[in-house]
């Protein structure tokens, strides 16, 4: 069997609550920082050079009192909502405040509104508190009192301006899209339907990004697929059942969608009609001619009712068909009439509980172990999960025309107990994560890991183009300074210095992101990661069946089963040397009280 695996070395234990300690303004002198700072895609900012003016703001807080940042936490491309425990950065920052060995005395942040959102201050400041570690914050003026009523509800103000402000954004983006499909029927980006191609509409009405090149799209009939759309809504208004038709679609050799565009759909290697594409395709609007909008929404749904710091996560959920946005007029071509898709409508709601064809796909949140990490040893593909007499099973299912596409030997339904091949899985995992294999294995996938980081490090030329910026802007700070001394306007020259200082901050800030080469991991971190894995795994028997699955999931179990002399081959795959032991957040198996990232 063969075992890929990496992690991170543990980190040490915090120590209990130390004393507790109000730094002032004016105790800053000779104070070491860590900066913290986030940007997100929301912002449609430069990540670098938002990072360089949030770390400007910083230390014009600090250094004229002698303060020295020496340490740097800045998450990129995560939203605000998210709490401190799910952004990597923040989460290692409050890790390393933990620590008895860190290297600095408080923390510094440019932006208050881009570090808490909501409420998150008030579940955030008690551990700095906790642990003795001063936080400040510009909008104060310095070092947040613990004591002060004053400087909770400053960032009590922030954290609600944070949360108002994203829900203006919401707000205004939803409007907008409204109005854009009822007055003017615009295609609002995503992937055309089955039957459509998308077509140049002209430059973009926004003047920005008009001058970046950007153009609105339209949706126009394709020749080959159109007419199969025709065909369904036709048939099945006909009487003809979603299964019959796309039986019927396979015999004639007509390619299902995700065959006729392969590159749209490079997760789906199908090459036979499902009816679920039949469906999909009979409750789409927009073959009428109209743009139809709203037809899903996300909600943020607590993740842990229990634990409301751990904060929300999106689901996707479909509206009700009156809360649909549909165009004022028609936008594009339509391909069947408004009476033929009503009538198709209707019908799916007559045959809704009488078939298939009508069912609403059911969420399970039973909490299967190996969700994902099985294959079919005979088709290749994922075996789902399945309840069945009060059982958890692991099914592959093959129709017909699947079998007689791929020409495989396959039975109509193939079943594996979950129960029967636990215990297993969990030896196998004893066997190959304990002792001189894993050791071994880890330092194997070490050196394999370090050389093509390395190769990669070294063939990019990020690194040397921030080392040229930096090199251009000190030449440039040289002549300026010269021309000043030569008697040049000293207001101009002062714009062009600040100029050149600020790109220089800039590069500078971006090097330290991108300028360290990868390091090998030595013995004795690999022995550490040995000794912390074994620990894990001490309480795998017992945990949760939620943090076993996402265990299992996270050290790269993936898993083959073969009918037909009833064996399940596994094996340990895992591309990224440091996700193993970033497991789960709640339950037995909680790595943050435990291990480093």
């Amino acid at each position: 069997m063969d075992v890929q695996s990496g992690m991170h070395a543990p980190r040490a234990q915090p120590r209990c609550a130390v004393a507790h300690h109000r730094p002032r303004p004016e105790d800053s002198a000779g104070m070491r920082f860590a900066f913290y700072g986030r940007v997100s895609t929301e912002d449609q900012q430069d990540p670098q050079a938002s990072k360089g003016w949030q770390l400007s703001r910083a230390r014009s807080l600090i250094e004229p009192a002698g303060g020295e940042i020496v340490a740097e936490f800045f998450d990129i491309g995560l939203s605000r909502s998210l709490p401190w425990k799910r952004r990597p950065e923040a989460q290692r920052l409050l890790d390393v405040i933990k620590s008895p060995r860190r290297d600095f005395d408080a923390v510094v942040i440019g932006e208050p509104q881009r570090a808490f959102y909501g409420s998150q201050f008030g579940m955030t400041f008690p551990v700095f508190v906790h642990y003795g570690v001063g936080l400040w914050v510009p909008e104060v003026g310095g070092a947040i009192d613990p004591g002060s009523d004053a400087h909770d509800l400053v960032m009590a103000l922030y954290g609600g301006m944070s949360k108002g402000e994203r829900n203006r954004i919401k707000i205004r983006v939803r409007s907008a899209m409204k109005a854009q499909t009822e007055l003017e029927g615009r295609f609002l980006g995503g992937r055309p339907p089955y039957g459509y191609l998308l077509a140049d509409a002209g430059p973009h009405p926004n003047p920005g990004k008009a001058a970046e090149g950007k153009r609105l799209h339209r949706l126009q009939p394709d020749p080959l697929t159109a007419p199969v759309v025709r065909r369904i809504f036709e048939e099945y208004a006909a009487g003809r059942g979603m299964t019959s038709i796309a039986r019927g679609l396979t015999h004639d050799g007509i390619p299902c969608p995700s065959a006729y565009d392969r590159a749209r759909n490079p997760h789906r290697n199908t090459e036979v009609w499902e009816t679920t594409a039949i469906r999909a395709i009979l409750r789409n609007p927009r073959y009428t001619g109209r743009q139809v909008w709203n037809k899903q929404r996300t909600d943020e749904v607590l993740i842990d009712v229990e634990d409301i710091a751990l904060g929300h996560e999106n689901k996707h959920r479909w509206n009700d068909e009156s809360e649909w946005v549909w165009s004022n007029a028609k936008a594009h071509t339509p391909l069947i009439t408004t009476d033929l898709y009503q009538r198709a409508q209707t019908t799916i709601k007559v045959r809704g509980t009488n078939g298939e064809q009508g069912r609403t796909p059911r969420r399970s949140t039973r909490p299967y172990l190996f969700r994902g990490l099985i294959n079919c040893g005979l088709c290749g593909r994922h075996m789902v999960g399945n309840l069945n007499h009060g059982r958890l099973y692991y099914r592959c299912k093959a129709s017909r025309d699947f079998v007689r596409q791929h020409e495989v030997a396959h039975p109509p339904m193939l079943y594996l107990r979950e129960d029967a091949i636990a215990d297993p899985v969990d030896r196998f995992l004893r066997q190959e994560l304990n002792g001189r294999t894993l050791a071994a294995n880890l330092r194997a996938l070490a050196d394999a890991h370090h050389r093509a980081e390395l190769a990669a490090y070294q063939a990019s030329d990020e690194t040397g183009r921030l080392r040229r910026t930096i090199t251009d802007c000190d030449a440039k700070i040289g002549r300026y300074r010269a021309a000043l001394d030569a008697g040049g306007d000293p207001a101009l020259i002062a714009g062009w210095i600040r100029e050149a200082s600020t790109v220089r901050g800039t590069a500078e800030a971006a090097l330290r992101v991108s300028g360290t080469p990868p390091q090998r991991l030595n013995d004795d971190q690999i022995a550490t990661m040995v000794d912390g894995l074994g620990s894990l795994l001490t309480v795998l028997r017992n945990a949760d069946p939620r943090d076993k699955a996402e265990l299992y999931s996270r050290i790269g179990l993936r898993m083959t089963y073969e009918p037909g002399p009833k064996t399940l081959k596994a094996e340990l795959v895992s591309d990224d040397l440091g996700r193993v032991l970033n497991v789960c957040p709640r339950g037995d198996l909680n790595p943050h009280a435990l291990y480093g990232h």
